[in-house]
């Protein structure tokens, strides 16, 4: 792997007790190669802080803090206040939070952060549920999907609301980098967690992690389902940089959406009218991106 500019060396230690599969651990364990030895994880309680640290164990071979699911990013603000304190700015602050901890619970420390400038990188590991307590939907779940709190039934198709725009959300705080990645590409992840981690100021990545229980696929296809999600332009890889978006990676063939939904047995109970509507709302989002595709989106106006 050094041949593709990638450290040998593990910063994420194997004998974890991660899922067979598991999409968050691959892309934790790429993270850490990127961001290198001189890093600082603030982790948010979720399935990675209970598969990697069971007292007194622990697959970090970095500095390590465990952080509620709401205050991670005001935890990682702190680090950084005391980095700063003793003249240190080389050393990186990372803080990981779930979609569960990104997306819902600690989105107010999160925003704050963000408003303030913080210099830290964000990183959101987006497995679409609060897989850790018991596949409950949060707001980071697809259309629908089946979860534990939102069960498919007769009269309610799983849940009902649309996915939070998060990357959005954080660009329009008017920060100067945002992205979206995979662990369908990791040579893409790779180069996004260098740049932001360049960059002064709070930055953010969210990144696809399919999850095997949670999902209901099998743990030898973790891979191929996220490269679906990237070919039916479900989960597409973009950034925006200075307000500016871009996108990073088109499909070569645009395929449909139900190749992806019959690929979980998350989504076992849709009928054709339900994947005709989640045809019609990705295409509508990939028809903006298209549309804004090396336009600025956002400005720093206030």
């Amino acid at each position: 792997m050094a041949i593709l500019g990638i450290d040998e060396k593990e910063y994420f230690a194997s004998g974890h007790r991660a899922c067979a599969g598991c999409g968050e651990a691959l892309a934790i364990r790429h993270i850490l190669k990127a961001a290198g030895p001189k890093t600082i994880i603030a982790q948010a309680t979720g399935c990675m802080e209970v598969v990697s640290t069971p007292y007194p164990e622990s697959s970090w071979e970095v500095p390590w803090v465990h952080c509620a699911f709401e205050n991670t990013a005001a935890v990682a603000s702190g680090v950084r206040a005391a980095l700063d304190a003793k003249g240190d700015k080389e050393t990186n602050i990372i803080a990981i939070g779930g979609d569960g901890a990104s997306f819902d619970i600690g989105f107010g420390s999160l925003s704050g952060a963000l408003e303030r400038g913080t210099r830290m990188l964000y990183i959101a590991t987006d497995n679409e549920a609060y897989m850790n307590t018991g596949i409950q939907r949060s707001g980071a779940t697809f259309p629908y999907a089946n979860t534990t709190t939102s069960p498919a039934g007769k009269v309610i198709p799983g849940k009902t609301q649309p996915k939070k725009p998060l990357p959005f959300i954080a660009a329009a705080h008017g920060i100067k980098y945002v992205a979206t990645a995979s662990v369908m590409n990791l040579m893409d992840l790779h180069m996004k967690v260098k740049k932001a981690l360049s960059i002064n100021g709070p930055t953010m990545i969210v990144v696809l992690v399919p999850c095997v229980p949670g999902w209901k696929i099998d743990s030898s296809s973790t891979i191929d389902v996220a490269i679906k999600a990237f070919e039916t332009s479900i989960s597409p890889l973009y950034e925006i940089e200075e307000g500016v978006l871009t996108i990073n990676q088109k499909p070569s063939e645009k395929k449909k959406v139900e190749e992806y939904l019959m690929m979980q047995g998350r989504f076992k109970h849709l009928l054709p009218e339900h994947i005709k509507k989640i045809q019609e709302y990705v295409d509508a989002r990939w028809k903006y991106l298209e549309e804004n595709n090396g336009k600025k989106v956002f400005d720093n106006l206030f």
